[in-house]
């Protein structure tokens, strides 16, 4: 007989598979909660019709995995769907020693055991929004005429930033592990591609212990040509998360404020999205809330300031996201386009006061772009990257999205809850 998902049980004769999540043993009848991806189902033994099971009952415990074939009835006294199953099989497909964890155990000790953390409905939910929110983005990228690509982890340049990598050993030579996809999405741009995005791993030398930060990490990065300016850009992942959000809320809404709470309820944004300039940010936090910072710290936003923009938000638009722009150009990467002022000619996207997004019109004149290299100091690491633009390339711009950060800001959770594995400056298992 084929196994039949907990989702899908009617009544009849029909198989199961899943882990014991409650078991009541007694005298006379045993009550087993079976426990798959989908859901529940109680199963529930008459001893005295079925002996041969009870010596099977007996061994069992809490998260062994078992089989069970038999009638599905409908029952009113069951709260799980109102089935339950009457066995006339059993197989146990292994047992569970005692759990080393529980639910309030310590983060860093459910990460050592992260296999059994993972079994936890909250955490069935979070990957399964995850699947929903790739997918989503995915067709409304497809829709629109982009391609999906997939770059090198390997790079032979130190850095496209200055900032700190990984350095493996590369047979008789050094590599390093990309901290993004952005130079060879551009080159799919000067390959006459024209729209492309990519999901994958992203990894940071970062030595940072925040509830955001990870040092590998999966990244939704998209590229397209033709742009006029950045706020083509924007509109563009404006409209995609709006999608993706919507798709979210039909498919796990009801779920996640069922495990989650109220508060994280998905609210599908309007577009388009509101819009501030980094200075205007400042002079608002100062002016509403009484927060100042020193003006050399003017140029780019401050934790503190990002945390406070969720208010800001809210009170000034009515919404959970916000682009910010013009910020210096020091504090900005090199390929980023820059005006007549030397403005870069990019963004940050802020959701629920985390930033999400940087993203930019990139600057695709050759000579440009060489002297914005220069003047970071980055010419020779990334000299591979300034031939791309020798050969002629389209305007274009793009943004990368972590899926881990969303996700995070979906539910509540630290980065490291909502990664499927953990990776940070103390953390390389399991």
């Amino acid at each position: 007989m084929e196994r039949t998902l907990i989702k899908d049980i009617t009544p009849g004769v029909r198989r199961i598979s899943g882990f014991v999540e409650n078991l009541r043993n007694k005298k006379s009848m045993a009550f087993i909660v079976v426990k798959d991806t989908t859901g529940k189902l109680q199963v529930t033994v008459v001893k005295e019709e079925h002996p041969e099971l009870c010596e099977l009952i007996d061994k069992l415990t809490i998260h062994s995995v078992v089989t069970f074939e038999g009638e599905v009835v409908e029952s009113e006294y069951v709260k799980m769907g109102g089935k339950e199953m009457y066995p006339t099989s059993m197989r146990i497909e292994s047992i569970a020693e005692a759990l080393p964890i529980k639910d309030d155990s310590d983060i860093d000790v459910r990460m050592d055991y992260r296999w059994i953390d993972l079994r936890r409905e909250k955490n069935h939910l979070m990957i399964k929004l995850q699947t929903t929110l790739t997918a989503a983005m995915r067709e409304f990228l497809v829709e629109r005429g982009f391609v999906e690509i997939h770059t090198p982890k390997l790079i032979g340049a130190a850095s496209e930033s200055g900032s700190d990598v990984f350095e493996v050993k590369y047979f008789d030579t050094h590599a390093y592990l990309a901290q993004s996809p952005q130079f060879y999405k551009q080159m799919a741009m000067a390959s006459g591609l024209e729209r492309i995005f990519e999901t994958g791993p992203v990894f940071r030398a970062e030595k940072s212990y925040t509830n955001k930060h990870a040092t590998e990490f999966t990244g939704f990065d998209l590229e397209f040509s033709y742009i006029d300016s950045f706020e083509d850009v924007m509109k563009m992942e404006e409209e995609l998360l709006a999608y993706a959000l919507g798709r979210v809320k039909e498919a796990h809404g009801d779920e996640i404020v069922e495990l989650f709470g109220e508060e994280y309820a998905v609210t599908v944004p309007t577009l388009p999205f509101p819009r501030m300039k980094l200075a205007d940010v400042y002079r608002e936090l100062e002016e509403r809330y009484g927060y100042t910072v020193p003006a050399e710290l003017h140029g780019d936003l401050t934790t503190e300031a990002e945390r406070m923009t969720k208010q800001l938000a809210a009170d000034m638009f009515g919404h959970e996201f916000l682009f910010i722009t013009d910020y210096d150009a020091k504090e900005r990467a090199f390929y980023h386009m820059r005006d007549e002022a030397g403005i870069p000619q990019g963004y940050d996207l802020i959701w629920r006061g985390v930033e999400i997004t940087t993203g930019a019109q990139r600057e695709h004149r050759y000579d440009v772009l060489r002297n914005q290299a220069e003047e970071k100091g980055l010419a020779e690491d990334v000299k591979f990257y300034l031939e791309f633009f020798k050969y002629g390339c389209p305007p274009h711009g793009g943004f990368g999205i972590g899926i881990d950060r969303l996700t995070m800001l979906f539910l509540g959770l630290s980065i490291k809850e909502v990664q499927f594995l953990f990776r940070g400056p103390n953390r390389l298992t399991p």
